[in-house]
């Protein structure tokens, strides 16, 4: 049965104009991109073939485009559609960080690191400086590791901060092997970090670490 056959309400396009996007699964989002599926299968079934294969949907679309225009299903157009796609996406969001607004949704901020540090080979730490009215000012990766772990100095982020004339700071590093869970090494390093900034006035708002599934604040868990 194609896609068109199906219940109104069951059909991508149609759930997503009523509902809207969040509504719909990553088979049927990716369906929408592939617009039809390999002879004999619908493009959701495809879809899902293609996330049993070479997914979650983070690793799937974490490939080159080079690389996604291999598989089944895809192909060069297809896969160069994908790409772009993401690549609005995270614009999208850097414009909205980065055009003056005040942040008045933590969550953005831990999207917004997700985006720059989800899928990296290696560790990274990095920060958000903001504004006495909580505006981006600027985004900085400030240390980089190994697969395991890297070291943060404190007193590096400081200097940077003060040399942004930031009122307030956000930090978010990834992990690598997917665990999201915050290690004890994470919340001593929060400790440092609040309290080095706190002697020269400055806020350390959140620390969120980015690895499978959504963004981890450590605020949240009253550890900043």
């Amino acid at each position: 049965m194609h896609i068109r056959d199906w219940p109104e309400a069951e059909r991508p396009r149609e759930k997503l104009l009523a509902r809207g996007p969040g509504a719909l699964s990553d088979a049927e989002l990716l369906a929408l991109f592939l617009g039809s599926g390999l002879r004999g299968r619908d493009a959701v079934t495809t879809a899902r073939e293609l996330l049993a294969a070479h997914g979650p949907l983070r690793r799937l679309l974490d490939r080159p485009a080079a690389e996604l225009a291999r598989l089944p299903g895809l192909g060069a157009a297809r896969a160069c559609t994908l790409s772009a796609a993401l690549e609005l996406g995270q614009r999208h969001l850097h414009a909205a960080l980065e055009r003056g607004e005040a942040l008045s949704d933590p969550a953005a901020a831990g999207r917004y690191f997700a985006h720059r540090l989800r899928g990296l080979a290696h560790e990274v730490f990095a920060a958000l400086f903001l504004d006495t009215r909580h505006r981006v000012i600027a985004y900085e990766a400030l240390f980089s590791g190994t697969v395991d772990g890297t070291e943060v100095h404190p007193r590096e982020v400081v200097r940077r901060a003060l040399a942004h004339n930031a009122a307030a700071v956000i930090v978010g590093h990834n992990h690598p092997s997917g665990n999201p869970e915050p290690s004890a090494a994470d919340r001593a390093v929060t400790a440092r970090l609040k309290q080095a900034l706190a002697l020269v006035d400055l806020r350390l708002l959140d620390h969120f670490v980015i690895a499978d599934g959504p963004p981890v604040s450590l605020a949240a868990r009253g550890w900043v």
